[in-house]
């Protein structure tokens, strides 16, 4: 579809979501976070090592203003949330984890209303990553990509995790972090210099 390559059950695609979703879980019954409705139902249809995730999301009620089309404040937490997740498949311990970046500017252009009941196609490209800033591009357009409803330009500053997050582990952090590891020593050997 958006031209992805990696399986979005990959550890570095979904492990992320999945990590949010035992953090959220922990907390006390009947909290609601403002971003959780969103990551519920967020539906994972494509993704690529390269920086790139596709989502699709049906504009139900919850995000809906008095005139039955989606909020403009809907649109910012949909954005923030699928456009951070591109990060996922460049993730690594001590680089943009999920949970350890934070918005910087989150610039949206709303160009057309999304009525209640429409399934929208959410295609995000990492656009640029450093050790401390990240750019991503996001569109929201109709499933078959004729309509764009909108666009943002997601900057993301990375930050350390808080240390309650970082001790949910999930089954594959240890093979995640090993092979930061191996990949960190690598570089040592080669004078400081990724291997390409």
């Amino acid at each position: 579809m958006g031209g992805g390559t990696a399986d979005p059950r990959r550890p570095e695609v979904s492990g992320p979501r999945a990590e949010y979703k035992l953090i959220a879980a922990q907390r006390p019954a009947g909290h609601v976070d403002f971003d959780s409705v969103v990551m519920e139902k967020l539906k994972l249809v494509d993704a690529g090592p390269e920086g790139f995730s596709q989502y699709e999301l049906t504009i139900g009620n919850e995000f809906s203003n008095l005139n039955d089309v989606m909020h403009g404040g809907a649109a910012g937490v949909i954005f923030d949330m699928a456009t951070t997740s591109a990060l996922n498949p460049l993730s690594r311990p001590n680089f943009w984890f999920f949970m350890g970046g934070v918005t910087r500017t989150l610039n949206i252009s709303y160009l057309r209303a999304v009525p209640i009941g429409t399934t929208v196609l959410l295609t995000s490209r990492v656009v640029q990553a450093g050790k401390t800033m990240a750019m991503i591009k996001g569109e929201m357009t109709s499933l078959d990509g004729k309509l764009v409803y909108a666009t943002a330009e997601h900057h993301k500053v990375n930050v350390a995790m808080n240390d309650k997050h970082a001790s949910f582990r999930l089954p594959w952090d240890d093979e995640i972090e090993a092979e930061a590891k191996k990949a960190e020593e690598e570089k040592k050997r080669n004078g400081g210099k990724a291997k390409l």
